[in-house]
């Protein structure tokens, strides 16, 4: 299935499922949250991520836990060069209005509530740090950190596990402004799929 460049989705994944996000054309930052299907108010949390991996980056097969330290995900599968940003906040208004945007601007802060809306789940008062998949930040030796054009290749994907039942919801990050989405500056689509449990 394919998710528009700019848009975002809420899914629901029961324990097992496996959900496969494919970079279609590359370089395109994928927002990416979950939160308990049972308990809305765990959520897959940036900061005890870091504590349970002691890293302040993911790799394929590390488990992504929440708020109350459970994990939600576990990320099983990676085909990319391993970018997945945990540091930078979704783009939103204001930050558009920093860049010099006056008019509403797509953003995945906006469509991460849409997104649990269209769905029916409660949302959170605030929008959780997401997991940026495919997002280039590197951290130099001095802790300084900057936002480079990212490395992913068409057809890279990740492949993220459903330790219990969880709403995950992507967006497409619409940042056209910066090379958040490469060079170009041009976000574009991406492809997602549900895979049943592994027997």
């Amino acid at each position: 299935m394919d998710l528009a460049a700019r848009s975002g989705i809420a899914l629901r994944l029961s324990a097992g499922e496996h959900l496969v996000v494919t970079n279609t054309h590359g370089q395109q930052v994928v927002d990416t949250w979950a939160l308990s299907a049972q308990e809305p108010s765990r959520f897959l949390s940036a900061s005890h991520t870091w504590m349970h991996t002691g890293r302040l980056v993911v790799r394929a097969g590390d488990d992504l836990v929440d708020n109350t330290r459970r994990p939600l995900l576990s990320l099983s599968e990676d085909t990319s060069l391993g970018d997945h940003d945990l540091l930078i906040p979704s783009c939103d208004l204001p930050r558009y209005r920093q860049l010099g945007v006056r008019e509403y601007h797509d953003n995945c802060h906006d469509n991460f509530y849409a997104a649990l809306a269209a769905l029916g789940v409660p949302a959170p008062q605030f929008v959780p740090q997401p997991l940026n998949l495919f997002m280039r930040v590197p951290i130099a030796a001095d802790g300084a950190i900057s936002i480079e054009s990212p490395r992913a290749r068409a057809g890279d994907r990740v492949r993220l596990t459903a330790v219990e039942d969880v709403v995950v919801v992507l967006s497409a990050c619409p940042q056209d402004l910066a090379a958040t989405n490469g060079v170009g500056r041009t976000p574009t689509g991406v492809a997602y799929d549900i895979v049943g449990a592994t027997v």
